[in-house]
């Protein structure tokens, strides 16, 4: 593949940290998803890169160092640091514009539940790079020369397409069973297949995730949904047999769920979420106590369950404009969400012209645009309670017809004409 990585590709910074450790004699190697991610496109420019970073994975450019110093001579080395994982020999170091880089001690597990793990330092490039997940991810670079150490065939890999565990697979992945869903997540963003050995462990493996963070199962989940074909995610996780063991919900999830992603125009994860439970044909109350038992935020699961109750509700023909404000009336903060996900595509484009047309008018939509307000109709002498919220809702009913009649004094007329 390469024989001798692009330094250029290298922040000056992050490369200015690696040099400094190795002048005061330690050794100091890039490793990480920026360097598989730039070896990626040296050979297959036309491929995602850096895509299957985020909070499991290392954002592209993010260029981490792996050294033989500690993370106390890290931190005497250098003046801003901040200590993010010391107990696994993790240090950030802060360049001068602030930014933080990663500089990790190299390691290896002593002992690992399958979640936490105790590392021992002291240890060898090589053997630093046997503790990690993937081949494709166990390759360092050389910060002055660019040389590639690849003890354990990555480069191989990445020219193949292929995801293999480092070693033997079943430990990798009992070692951290997180590993089964970044595998899942590499493979859909990366558009990699999974070695047959690694497959089988996974597939093994896959029912014994109970005891992971559903924060970042959470993420893994996210993360892969953020693939140029995000039907390929879901595909992968219900083929590991790992989908309905994060998401019950989704048993009887049909077939051609993952294709009609796959066409969808939204790429935001959150959406597509919500586009899965509805597929699924989650309520939208159970919808949302799914995405909140996965620790989304109170944003993301009140957004999800709005959108699946949108789409719930039969979406209008866009030429039936009364119908479109009644429905955008019920569903005004996440119409344009469950728009995006709505089918055929014509229709799609249809329907939201008609929605946008609507809004530029200004059409009264909810209580809050009434020409009356619950103050005026006290001042006219109408007694506060329900009767006077049945009744501005009653005022709305009709001006949501007749948007035209949205005035003050017609509206105080017609609550007079109903009886108060």
């Amino acid at each position: 593949m390469a024989d001798a990585f692009p330094l250029g590709s290298i922040p000056p910074p992050v490369r200015a940290i690696a040099i400094r450790l190795r002048e005061a004699g330690h050794e100091a190697w890039f490793v990480g998803g920026a360097v598989r991610d730039t070896l990626l496109a040296l050979r297959w420019p036309e491929r995602p890169r850096g895509a299957a970073g985020g909070a499991a994975g290392g954002a592209a450019g993010d260029f981490d160092i792996a050294t033989s110093a500690t993370p106390d001579v890290v931190r005497r080395l250098f003046s801003r640091t901040v200590a993010i994982g010391v107990e696994h020999g993790t240090v950030a170091v802060l360049d001068e514009g602030g930014a933080a880089h990663e500089v990790t001690t190299f390691r290896r597990d002593v002992e690992t539940d399958g979640r936490h793990a105790v590392v021992q330092f002291g240890v060898s490039l090589v053997e630093d790079l046997a503790r990690r997940d993937f081949t494709v991810n166990a390759v360092a670079v050389h910060p002055e020369t660019g040389e590639i150490v690849d003890p354990f065939g990555g480069l191989a890999d990445l020219e193949a397409l292929v995801l293999r565990a480092v070693g033997d697979p079943a430990q990798r992945f009992l070692e951290d069973r997180l590993r089964i869903l970044r595998a899942l997540r590499f493979a859909a963003v990366l558009g990699f297949e999974i070695e047959s050995g690694t497959w089988r462990e996974i597939t093994a493996q896959a029912r014994d995730l109970a005891h992971l963070s559903r924060e970042r199962v959470r993420d893994e989940w996210l993360g892969a949904l953020e693939a140029a074909r995000p039907g390929d995610a879901v595909r992968l996780w219900a083929k590991a047999g790992v989908l309905t063991g994060v998401w019950p919900e989704l048993e009887s999830l049909p077939q051609a769920v993952p294709g009609w992603l796959d066409a969808s125009d939204s790429r935001d994860p959150v959406l597509l979420t919500a586009a899965v439970l509805w597929r699924g044909e989650v309520a939208p109350e159970a919808a949302e106590a799914a995405v909140r038992r996965l620790r989304f935020s109170n944003r993301d699961a009140a957004r999800v369950a709005a959108t699946v109750a949108a789409l719930t509700d039969s979406l209008p023909a866009p030429g039936q404009v009364r119908d479109v404000r009644r429905w955008l009336s019920r569903h005004r903060e996440s119409a344009h969400d469950a728009i995006a996900l709505s089918e055929p595509r014509s229709r799609r484009a249809d329907l939201l012209a008609t929605v946008r047309a609507i809004e530029a008018a200004g059409d009264p939509l909810s209580l809050r645009d009434l020409a009356v307000s619950g103050e005026d109709l006290r001042a006219a002498g109408v007694p506060p309670g329900k009767a006077m919220g049945d009744l501005l809702r009653r005022l709305l009913d009709e001006v949501i017809d007749q948007p035209y009649r949205n005035q003050r004094e017609w509206l105080l007329s017609r609550a007079r004409e109903l009886g108060w």
